[in-house]
């Protein structure tokens, strides 16, 4: 999933996980995103890519909303966040949120499929291209 309120990053997200072979959802906001995740079978997501800075929900109460559910992804599903906000505070607390990693914005594809890969190692929910 890709939760993003700027349309410009999210089809930038969108497109390059698209083209490592994966299906992508998208969510405008934080809300939207918990609201989907909820409705969503357990596992039907290998990761959520989340933008910080969102109205209605910001991504630091999303991924903490997320992380509290009460099902067997919830705590694990990898929570990757994207920020124009880079600072050692930024990256603090989106760790505290329940995050895994933190990339700064502008997104860019290699750092985007390094931090999937990062996050993935251990979980097959998620397909990638062969020569990723």
């Amino acid at each position: 999933m890709v939760v993003e309120d700027n349309e410009l990053n999210m089809e930038i997200a969108r497109c390059i996980l698209e083209d490592s072979g994966m299906e992508v959802t998208c969510a405008v906001d934080g809300q939207e995103a918990v609201e989907i995740f909820k409705k969503s079978a357990p596992d039907y997501f290998g990761v959520i890519y989340m933008d910080i800075m969102m109205p209605r929900m910001n991504g630091l109460d999303a991924a903490r909303t997320i992380r509290e559910m009460k099902r067997r992804d919830a705590r694990r599903v990898p929570i990757i966040a994207m920020s124009a906000n880079s600072f050692a505070e930024d990256i603090i607390n989106s760790r505290m949120a329940g995050m895994n990693v933190h990339l700064a914005k502008p997104l860019d594809a290699e750092k985007m499929i390094v931090a999937l890969k990062k996050c993935m190692a251990d979980n097959s929910n998620v397909k990638l291209h062969e020569d990723l």
